[in-house]
């Protein structure tokens, strides 16, 4: 199958379990539906996770130890609108977790099924009792609308809030089989009169881990959380190996980048969620923009490149300033000034980041550092050096991930087999 059109949805969940479409050939495309990624699930308690994404897709004889390169091409948004903030959790209203074991604080059901009953942040409604059910508020929430161009946002008033909410399946764009009630229901408009600009990314996307998880939680920040809890996704240390790092809310995601996912299941199982229309890097509220869209990607499998976690090729105006590839002039004064010292040689590099993640950002700056380290056959010592000098560690998303980039030497790129599409991405 060359080309694959996914329109249906994870129940929130992503591992062995799930069923996966195709397979699709090395070479193919796959063009996902995608459906709002954390404030809809968050406020449908019926979800066991914070993220409604694609169905996995199997890639044609991918095995364990591979790596699949994941080109975006496009995301189109299709939301007229969204709503976000930051979050509060509502004390009895859940075991552990609010995105995972929703309790109903009426009749006591666990996960509920739930209804929308008018507008306004009591509006989630269980199916079985009318109780108020959703497990999450805003104590600073906004809706924002984007131009017909999707170039520009605004943040509107309320009265304007509350004519969406009315009309929040629409706005919202939901794919047909999301699952998902709108978080424009809520007519949050705390925050008036705000323009931003759209540059959308992709939040949640790479390949299945080998264990049945939240798919939200599949990130080193947010999968120790699962660990000794009471709910059925409860893990153990040695279970965060076997995450795959897909939830990075990393604002380079976007079209023209590739992102390098593990594969840790054989098929691999690529899918594709929570696409925002912007996000200043670190995501300090939390939340961002979640919208709906369209998503087009290639999928090429590079076999025996095994990665513990996701490698990114950003556009080149997205990585750091150190990081850019050395062309012309700037190669010609190295060497000169090389010679002038007696320094006959000069690194032919090329830029490489490395995602990382943990606990929190330091934890996950040692992460990414060891993963270079690993896949490069470097002391850490080494690594350090060259981030230092050839690049940098820059946050993706509070509380722990991080970019971590350098310029690698080439002949190590063609000893790992990735010198190709890295040369390919940068023209060098």
């Amino acid at each position: 199958m060359k080309e694959l059109e996914v329109k249906s949805f994870c129940p929130a969940v992503v591992g062995p379990s799930v069923e996966m479409l195709g397979p699709i050939s090395d070479g193919g495309t796959i063009v996902a539906h995608t459906a709002p990624g954390c404030w809809g699930p968050m406020i449908t308690p019926s979800f066991t996770g914070g993220h409604e994404v694609t169905q996995p897709v199997a890639i044609e004889n991918a095995t364990i130890g591979d790596c699949i390169a994941v080109k975006i091409k496009r995301i189109a948004i299709t939301s007229q609108a969204t709503a976000s903030g930051v979050h509060e959790s509502i004390k009895g209203r859940f075991i552990d977790d609010p995105t995972i074991a929703a309790i109903c604080p009426g009749c006591g059901t666990v996960n509920p099924p739930s209804r929308i009953e008018n507008i306004g942040p009591k509006s989630i409604r269980c199916v079985k009792c009318g109780a108020d059910v959703s497990p999450f508020r805003m104590s600073n929430g906004y809706t924002i609308v984007f131009d017909h161009e999707n170039n520009i946002g605004i943040t509107v008033n309320q009265l304007a809030a509350n004519e969406i909410a009315e009309n929040a399946y629409n706005m919202a764009g939901l794919p047909e089989l999301s699952k998902q009630n709108p978080i424009l229901v809520f007519a949050a408009a705390d925050l008036q009169g705000v323009a931003t600009r759209l540059r959308p990314f992709i939040g949640n996307i790479g390949t299945i881990p080998s264990i049945d998880i939240p798919a939200s939680s599949n990130a080193g920040d947010l999968c120790h959380l699962l660990i000794g809890k009471q709910h059925k996704f409860t893990i153990n240390q040695e279970d965060l190996n076997k995450r795959t790092d897909a939830h990075m809310d990393i604002d380079s995601v976007r079209e023209g980048s590739i992102v390098l996912c593990p594969v840790k299941v054989d098929g691999g199982g690529l899918y594709i969620g929570d696409v925002h229309a912007m996000q200043g890097d670190g995501e300090i509220a939390g939340h961002t923009t979640d919208v709906s869209a369209l998503v087009t990607v290639t999928v090429n499998l590079i076999k025996s490149l095994r990665i513990d976690g996701p490698i990114l090729l950003p556009l080149e105006e997205d990585l750091p300033f150190l990081a850019k590839p050395h062309r012309g002039k700037e190669l010609i004064t190295a060497k000169a000034l090389g010679h002038t010292f007696g320094q006959q040689s000069i690194d032919d590099t090329a830029p490489i980041q490395i995602i990382g993640s943990g606990t929190d950002l330091n934890k996950a700056v040692e992460n990414g550092l060891e993963r270079i380290a690993d896949l490069m056959d470097m002391s850490i010592g080494e690594v350090k050096n060259r981030v230092t000098l050839t690049g940098g560690i820059e946050i993706g998303r509070l509380p722990g991930v991080v970019t971590v980039t350098m310029l690698a030497p080439m002949k190590i790129l063609e000893q790992i087999g990735l010198a190709e599409i890295i040369k390919e991405q940068y023209k060098i």
